[in-house]
Formats: structure tokens, C-alpha cells, sequence
């Protein structure tokens, strides 16, 4: 008897629910933490990150207008199916970031919960974010959180899948669509979990991931006119100045890089990063 040939994956982007090659046709080599073959990314290009963004604009209505607590569901349901492929995201994090299982295990483990966790805050978020402030006159005076709209994640470099969950799960949350630049080095982890969102009832758009570049990819991204945030987590020092400053250009939020412990309690910062308050004068009746 023959031995069976593998049949070796093709990762591909993700994109408005979809799964394409990138536009160029390019992909670059992942290897493991030793420098060996794992398989080829797709090296994503500016159209695809162009696309990316206007799936997220498009499917901004429909996930901001959603409840709360139908948004808290569908992260329930993506924790419940990563749970379901565990084995394979230990593998890729263990290959990709030259971990042992145990460890990778752990940081799998950790990353589930996360969506958990995010998931528990859906309908929690105006009670802390939101206030009724005391005014001198007849009126009601209501300050509401509402999403600030698409915003680009860079997923960090160092944490191909705790971290990269830790900056898309409190995103997305709150009502805001993502546009999310993969680990360049370890974007394998990435990648799958598109396979899990497209899977979870998260609509298409809500979340796009590409893969490539991170430089390349987030300059466009940086710079593109209906972006409305940025999260720098990914960047190094040099390229965050960059990007900061193509930002700028039509007031985008920036969240700056700063050394995160992922493993750690992640607390309430990224989730309140990306909401815009609103504030409500209404008469009182007499």
C-alpha cells in the first residue's frame, strides 16, 4: 500500500465573510520559531486592505444597531467553537511562537476565556461608561457610549493569538467593525480564527484579517479617509511615529503601543478605547 500524500492548507485572507487570495497573488513563507516551513500567508496588498475597509464601513449599521446582548452571544459562540479546535490553535501558537504545549495550551485556554469575558461586558458597558449628570434646569442631561466606528487593529507581534484576541475582542464588542493586520511573523493562529468567526453568526464585515506586511499593509490603513481608529499594538516604535502622524489627517483615534502584559487581567481600557460619548439635553416635564 501507498504512502498517503498530507494535503497541506491554503490560508487565505478574510474578507466581508469571504475568504479570498489577496488581489496580487503574493504570499510570503511562515516558518516555525526554528526557522522551519509551516506554510504560505498571503501577502496582502493595499487593495486588499482598501476592501477590507469598505466591507467593515458596510457592515457597521447592522453590528452597531445590534443589541448588546446579541453582540454578547455571538462572542459567546466564537469561545464555544474555539473551543471545539482547540488542538489546532496549540499547535499553531506552539510552532509559530516556539512554545512548549503546556505553555501553548495555556495561552489557547487564556484566549477563549477571553471571548468569555468580553462576551459577560456586552450589556455592562453603559454602566460604566455612561452617566446622568445633574444640570441648574429643567432637563434631563444623558451621556451614552456609542461606537466610534471602523477601526484598524495591529494585531501584536509577540502574542500570535492571546494578544491577537485581546485587541479584537474588545473592539468589536461595543458595537465597532475591524480591520485586523495579522502577527507578520506568526499570522497562521489569525488566519483560523476566521475560519471560526465565519462559522460563529458574526456577520460578514464585522471582523476582516489580512495577512503580510505589517508596515505595508498599515500605511493605507493609517491613512484611509473612513477609518476612524487605530490601534498601534503591532507597531514598533518607528513605524507607531508614522502612522501617528498619517492619523492625524482626519482625527483618527490612536491607541499607542505600550508594553502589555496579555496574560494579565486586561481590565477595561481597550473596551472603552474606541466609543465616542453622547450626550442628551431633554426638558423635564412640568
Amino acid at each position: 500500500m501507498s504512502e498517503r500524500l498530507s494535503v497541506l492548507k491554503t490560508y487565505k485572507l478574510f474578507v466581508g465573510g469571504k475568504f479570498p487570495r489577496s488581489e496580487s497573488g503574493r504570499v510570503y513563507e511562515v516558518t516555525t520559531a526554528k526557522g522551519q516551513w509551516l506554510a504560505n500567508a498571503p501577502l496582502a496588498s493595499r487593495k486588499d486592505a482598501r476592501d477590507a475597509v469598505v466591507a467593515a464601513r458596510k457592515a457597521f449599521g447592522g453590528w452597531s444597531g445590534a443589541t448588546a446582548y446579541n453582540r454578547g452571544q455571538i462572542l459567546y459562540r466564537v469561545a464555544e467553537m474555539l473551543e471545539g479546535r482547540r488542538d489546532q490553535f496549540v499547535a499553531e501558537v506552539a510552532e509559530g511562537e516556539g512554545l512548549s504545549k503546556a505553555k501553548a495550551s495555556a495561552q489557547v485556554d487564556a484566549a477563549i476565556d477571553r471571548w468569555v469575558w468580553y462576551a459577560g461586558w456586552s450589556d455592562k458597558t453603559a454602566q460604566i461608561a455612561g452617566s446622568a449628570n445633574p444640570v441648574a434646569g429643567p432637563y434631563f442631561n444623558l451621556s451614552s457610549p456609542e461606537p466610534t466606528g471602523v477601526v484598524t487593529l495591529l494585531a501584536p507581534q509577540d502574542s500570535s493569538f492571546l494578544g491577537l484576541v485581546s485587541v479584537i475582542a474588545p473592539a468589536i464588542v461595543t458595537g465597532n467593525t475591524a480591520v485586523v493586520v495579522a502577527s507578520e511573523k506568526s499570522p497562521l493562529p489569525a488566519l483560523s480564527l476566521a475560519e471560526v468567526l465565519a462559522t460563529s453568526d458574526l456577520p460578514g464585515g464585522v471582523v476582516n484579517i489580512l495577512s503580510g506586511r505589517t508596515a505595508e499593509i498599515a500605511a493605507p490603513l493609517a491613512a484611509h479617509q473612513d477609518v476612524n481608529a487605530i490601534d498601534l499594538a503591532g507597531a514598533d516604535p518607528e513605524l507607531a511615529v508614522e502612522l501617528e502622524k498619517a492619523s492625524a489627517d482626519n482625527l483618527k483615534r490612536v491607541l499607542r503601543p505600550q508594553p502589555v502584559d496579555w496574560a494579565a487581567d486586561p481590565g477595561t481600557g481597550r473596551l472603552l478605547a474606541f466609543l465616542e460619548t453622547k450626550t442628551v439635553w431633554h426638558p423635564m416635564g412640568v
